[in-house]
Formats: structure tokens, sequence, C-alpha cells
């Protein structure tokens, strides 16, 4: 089966090179040339593992193209795939459709053959109504059907997700549309990945409120937290504790400094906006967004603390390990790390930073930060180190390395993922989030 996929960002690329993969005949379509080029050059846009291996075997494979040009790209294709971007709105906070609606509009001036039109994108309840709309006007003589198929992809496992996913959703109405999506995820079918046929509503609603559960998990653990540390629990005992419930599960119970990236923020203000628009408010997403917000300047003013207050921290130097939202990705869109950064910088603080892909995204973002070539080299002469994303890289610091470079030992640990009393026996004064 032919399959265009419209935009080549992380959904787009991913979900091209993954469906190529299966045996699909893919062609991925962007505006921007300086992209196409690129990956016709084998440079990903994105920082992805194992993305850029992948890629290549289905461009060697045949399987695999790109252009600029969307009425060839679209050109035979069953399905054609909608993977634009979704910013949230200026001024309001809704989801930005105009690139949505703008390539629906290409899409059906340019469209000669029947096709299933699929939103990847994440879009709002309505959407679909929408690019129907859209397409209906602009070309009313040819057979088309719009389906919503929502991603779920985490970033820095995202091919892993796509290709053993936990669910596919697809919302859909139409017989045609149903069998045709059925063929384009039959190669999935032989890991037994569940296929979840809805209404197109419902299929769009979907991918939000997975999103707001998993904040308001993140978001909760973050509270409890805070909680251990006045009252001398720990909430790693607290996460796993609660997690060992089959009804509550242990992913996304990890305290630490909030969440970021791409799709909890902007989907949960963008789900908000929704539900005023409905006359149906989210409380519960309310107070998880303004928690969020408030928690990333909170934990710059933890690491202010471990310096010895706001009048002792002014004229010292931290070093940041770690910049991206994440590790395994370079995406800095909400990165704890900005806000961090800033509650440093306004108490006066000297500021280093590294992270081992994000920081030429991190650079623009972070102007009072020194950007660093190692870890070390932004530890040498710190009063404070502090992790801020995980990497596997900053997991086995070298803690006598340190102990030497730095100005003082003081660990400050916003992921916990050091042990408390190897870290002191080692000298340190080691600060974590919600452990005594």
């Amino acid at each position: 089966m032919k399959i265009a996929m419209v935009g080549s960002g992380y959904v787009g690329l991913v979900s091209g090179a993954c469906f190529a993969d299966f045996g699909h005949d893919v062609v991925c379509i962007d505006k921007d040339p300086a992209k196409i080029d690129s990956l016709h050059k084998g440079v990903m846009p994105i920082y992805e593992p194992g993305l850029a291996e992948l890629v290549a075997g289905n461009v060697k494979a045949g399987r695999l193209t790109f252009t600029t040009d969307l009425a060839e790209g679209i050109a035979d294709a069953s399905a054609i795939f909608i993977a634009v971007g979704t910013p949230s709105r200026r001024g309001d906070g809704h989801a930005d459709l105009s690139y949505v609606y703008a390539v629906a509009e290409e899409i059906g001036a340019n469209l000669k053959q029947p096709a299933v039109i699929v939103t990847k994108s994440t879009v709002p309840v309505g959407t679909g109504d929408e690019v129907e709309r859209i397409l209906s006007e602009a070309n009313p003589g040819v057979q088309f059907a719009v389906a919503s198929n929502p991603e779920f992809l985490r970033e820095g496992a995202a091919i892993g997700d796509f290709k053993h996913p936990d669910r596919i959703v697809v919302g859909t109405e139409d017989d045609w549309a149903r069998s045709v999506m059925n063929e384009v995820y039959r190669p999935l079918f032989l890991n037994k990945s569940p296929i979840l046929f809805t209404s197109r509503r419902s299929s769009e609603l979907i991918k939000y409120a997975a999103n707001a559960f998993l904040a308001v998990k993140i978001t909760f653990i973050n509270e409890m937290a805070d909680l251990c540390e006045k009252v001398g629990a720990d909430v790693q005992d607290i996460s796993r504790g609660i997690g060992m419930d089959g009804r509550i599960g242990p992913k996304f119970l990890h305290a630490g400094p909030g969440y970021g990236g791409s799709c909890f923020p902007k989907d949960t203000l963008a789900l908000l906006k929704t539900a005023e628009d409905y006359e149906a408010p989210t409380r519960i997403v309310e107070a998880v967004v303004a928690v969020n917000d408030s928690r990333k300047r909170a934990m710059g003013r933890k690491v202010i603390e471990a310096l010895g207050g706001m009048d002792a921290a002014r004229g010292k130097k931290v070093a940041l390990l770690g910049l991206t939202f994440k590790p395994n990705t370079d995406d800095m869109r909400d990165a704890p790390s900005i806000a961090i950064a800033l509650a440093l910088s306004d108490a006066g603080v000297e500021v280093a930073g590294y992270d081992p892909e994000g920081m030429e995204l991190a650079a623009p973002l972070m102007p009072d930060v020194a950007m660093q070539k190692t870890a070390y080299d932004a530890i040498a002469g710190a009063d404070a180190t502090v992790i801020v994303t995980e990497w596997d890289a900053f997991r086995a610091l070298d803690l006598d390395r340190v102990k030497r470079i730095a100005a003082a030992p003081v660990l400050v640990d916003l992921r916990n993922v050091y042990d408390p009393a190897e870290v002191r026996a080692k000298g340190f004064t080691y600060v974590s989030v919600g452990r005594p």
C-alpha cells in the first residue's frame, strides 16, 4: 500500500519510517526544503535513538522517499496522514490548527484518487469534522473519508512504541476507511497489538485524556514528594507501595522537577480550553497545570537553599547536568531546566550547563547559561552540581573526581538517581526530592 505522510517532523518521520519498515511504500512530505534536503543526505532533523538507521535502511530498500511536492507525494496514495504541528496558540492556549487546515485544503485541491485522510496530529475534538468540510469544498468529486489515528509515542522510545504499541486507536464511522486502516496496520496484528475502533470524536479525545491522566500521575507524586520531605517519609517507598497496586501501576510515579516536552504542557492546556468551550470544566487538570508550572521554579529555589539561601547563593556557581525535558531526546520544549536556570540567574548565580544531545537547542533558550563540552567541564569550580535530567551518562559520575574539581561537594539530585547513603559516605552534601 502507498502511504503519504504530510509533515516530516517527529511524529511524521518516525511513523513514516516505521510504516516503510512494515513493507508499505511511504512518501514523507514537508514544505521545508532544507529539511527534505537533509533527509536525502541521511541527516535527521531530530534526535531519536535508532531513527537514522531505520530511515537509511528503508531508503536503501526503496520503500521510503522524501519530497516537498505534495501533489506528487499523495498521488496514488490509499492513506494520507496529516502529521503537522499543533502548537499552543498565542493568547488563549488553544491548539493552533492552521497547519492542519492548510494541509487539508492542499490535499483537497490535489487529490485525484480515493483516499483515507488520517489526522495523526494531536487535535481537539471536532477537528476531523472541519477537515472533512474543507476537503468536501475543495474537491467534491473525489471519494475520501476522514479518520483520526492519534499517536502515543514516547520521545526516546518512539520506534519501540510504534512497533509494539499498547493499543492502536482509529476513529471513523466509515466502513471503507476502517478496511483501509486495517490494511495499514495489518503487520502489527502479528504482534497481537489491539486495535480499537471508535467514533472520530472519541478518538480525538482519547489522546488528550491519556496525556492529561499521565500528567496527573506525575503531579500527584511530586506533591507527595513535598509532603514526604515535611514528614520524614521516602517518596520512592511511596511510589513503590502504591505502584504495586494493579489499579494504579508503577509508571509515571517518579518524583522530579515537573513534566515538560512537546505533549503534556500543550495537550493539558488544549484540553482545558476545549472543556471551557463546551462548558464542562476539568478542575483536576486545571490544578495539575498550575502545580506543574510552579514546581519548576520551586526546584530552582531548592538549589538556592542547598547553596545556603538567597544571600549566600549570589556569586556562586552551579552546574546543571541534563537540559532536555527527558533523556534520549534533544527536545527542549517546556524543559524544567529552563525555569531552574532562570531562577538561579535571577538570584545572581553563575550557571554552567551540559547535555549529551540538547545544547544546540538549549543555548538560545538559556542565554545566561555557559554551555560546556563535558559534564566535568560544567562541574569544575561549581558550588553545587545539579542533576536535572536522568541521562545514563549522569548515573555513574566519578564522585571522587567531582569532589576534586568542584568548589564544594554539594550534589542536588532532582531525579533521585543516587543512593543517599553512598553519596554522603563520599563526603557530599546530598539533596534529593521527597527523601529524608
